[in-house]
């Protein structure tokens, strides 16, 4: 990098999505012809002639890389396996605030071993977690907030 080389990411991965999108952009209709001929793309000609450069852009990228499947396989293969979590992490995820494991109905504590055995037998409780995530700037939370 200090010499000016690129990237491996960069060489293989970024240039193709730039050289792409330079060529949407521009509309460098001979490359863009190239591009969809080598990936083996089939795009629409109502995409094609639209005056939006996006649209066109977008109908390439989500032939070439749709975006459902790139979340799935990232999703299969960083995200840990289900069978591979704690009994204390189990407790954790079953408590919520300020509660304790014990604190809990027997009947909630009985799922900790389901919880933990991920069973698909027709016999075996169905357990859902639900997480409710977003975005919020750190600017806005309590402990960075200016006394």
């Amino acid at each position: 990098q200090s010499k000016g080389k690129k990237t491996l990411f960069v060489q293989l991965v970024l240039d193709n999505i730039w050289s792409l999108y330079e060529a949407v952009m521009k509309r460098d209709k001979e490359k863009i012809e190239k591009i969809i001929t080598s990936l083996g793309l089939k795009i629409g000609a109502r995409e094609s002639r639209h005056a939006d450069p996006k649209v066109h852009l977008n109908a390439i990228c989500s032939q070439w890389l749709p975006i459902s499947d790139a979340v799935l396989s990232m999703v299969c293969n960083k995200i840990p396996s289900p069978l591979d979590i704690t009994a204390e992490r189990v407790e954790k995820l079953m408590c919520v605030g300020a509660r304790t494991f014990d604190s809990l109905p027997p009947e909630t504590q009985e799922l900790k071993s389901a919880f933990m055995k991920c069973s698909s037998e027709g016999t075996a409780p169905v357990i859902v977690f639900v997480s409710k995530m977003f975005a919020v700037d750190a600017k806005a939370l309590p402990q960075n907030k200016p006394r």
